[in-house]
């Protein structure tokens, strides 16, 4: 395995529609990194943190949609932000949401970047193609380590 497919996608998102067109956009990107699923943010979190099973292993990136229910994502990035074992967490927003509240409460928590899924294979597309470079980047800092 290269270091490039050892970056895990970690996607969390209650709706499958958008699941399958995230991992519809990497396939034909050509992107073969390894994707887990959670549908919310506690889902998410007991993921990170090993609750009931292994804790995902670092790298990762996560794809982060915002309305989900019983953790949504803004409470999830607090959550994350202030666990200092997940605090450096490297996360996308990819969100129907284009509320300006919702958007620079996202960018307050460090996010990477912020995606409005508008058209949501074109969205998760542009999304993909700046994830591509970024996995790069990710590899390339953990060969250095």
């Amino acid at each position: 395995m290269t270091n490039r497919e050892s970056v895990t996608f970690l996607i969390v998102d209650d709706d499958e529609v958008a699941v399958m067109a995230i991992k519809r956009a990497l396939k034909k990107l050509r992107l073969v990194n390894p994707i887990e699923v959670v549908g919310d943010g506690q889902e998410a979190l007991d993921l990170l943190r090993g609750v009931n099973s292994t804790a995902l292993e670092r790298p990762y990136i996560i794809l982060l949609d915002l309305n989900m229910p019983r953790m949504g994502g803004l409470e999830f990035l607090a959550e994350v932000r202030e666990d200092k074992e997940l605090a450096n967490s490297v996360i996308f927003v990819l969100t129907t949401s284009d509320a300006p509240s919702d958007i620079a409460v996202a960018y307050e928590h460090k996010i990477a970047g912020y995606i409005v899924k508008e058209n949501a294979y074109d969205a998760v597309k542009s999304a993909v193609e700046m994830l591509g470079a970024y996995v790069e980047i990710v590899s390339l800092e953990n060969k250095q380590k």
